[in-house]
């Protein structure tokens, strides 16, 4: 039956060669005091929400429990990928940690702040350069974000520097190898994007020429992921997503 075969088991019960039980995973999605402060965001994938423990301390919560059948395993798979990604990051500044998987809800650390869309670094030449240090960071940690386009993944913190959030189609792998090089890259030509848009003045030659080079990875997105990625998502799942900036508050 599908209750008991639908989702994976988390990778601590499979490294023990049993699946988890009912209780004990009810146990991790309803912890005592835990309550819900405001819905995030919710589509085909899961249900984000930012949450609150018995101590005050907010953290945010992507729950896959109401996810349609035929979407489970990727939604799964999306999930866990982040949740790799979060754990290599740990102990990298401006960056959610994880807090718990249990393969059907991810718990990662808040970040205070507002999207990119939502206050813009205008003319800040400084907040673009600091968060290039910090994409250069998550590059070392062999990390590739991979959806850096989208403003909402860009913070600008409660203290006006940048942040980073939104992982699941973060790659792992070796910082030196010449594909990670690559993935980099198209998170850096993001980057200097948003730059052009906000801070076109203080663009300097070198990231001028970034920007016209584009990678045989951006050429064949575009000529075949792209158009399949619009039709699957507008078609099929009915998201209203205007590339680059998200979900409008």
């Amino acid at each position: 039956r599908w209750h008991r075969c639908a989702w994976p088991a988390s990778p601590d019960y499979r490294s023990r060669g049993r699946r988890p039980r009912l209780a004990y995973t009810a146990r991790m999605r309803q912890r005592a005091g835990e309550i819900e402060i405001e819905a995030l965001k919710a589509d085909s994938f899961g249900r984000i929400a930012l949450m609150q423990d018995a101590d005050g301390t907010r953290f945010v919560r992507r729950d896959l429990r109401h996810v349609p059948w035929w979407l489970r395993f990727p939604a799964w798979m999306l999930a866990r990928r982040e949740a790799r990604a979060l754990r290599r990051v740990r102990d990298l500044p401006s960056m959610p940690h994880l807090l718990r998987w249990d393969g059907r809800v991810l718990d990662r650390s808040y970040l205070d702040g507002a999207a990119m869309y939502q206050n813009p670094p205008r003319g800040d030449a400084g907040w673009f350069r600091d968060a290039r240090r910090l994409l250069q960071r998550l590059h070392r940690a062999g990390i590739a974000h991979n959806d850096l386009a989208k403003e909402a993944n860009w913070l600008v913190l409660a203290d006006g520097s940048p942040g980073l959030t939104d992982f699941p189609l973060a790659i792992a792998g070796p910082p030196r190898a010449r594909w990670m090089r690559l993935l980099a890259r198209e998170d850096l030509r993001h980057l200097l994007k948003h730059k052009r848009t906000y801070c076109p003045e203080a663009l300097s030659p070198v990231e001028k020429r970034v920007l016209k080079r584009t990678s045989w990875v951006r050429d064949l997105w575009f000529a075949t992921g792209k158009p399949v990625y619009r039709f699957v998502t507008r078609r099929i799942l009915h998201w209203e997503d205007n590339e680059g900036q998200g979900p409008k508050p």
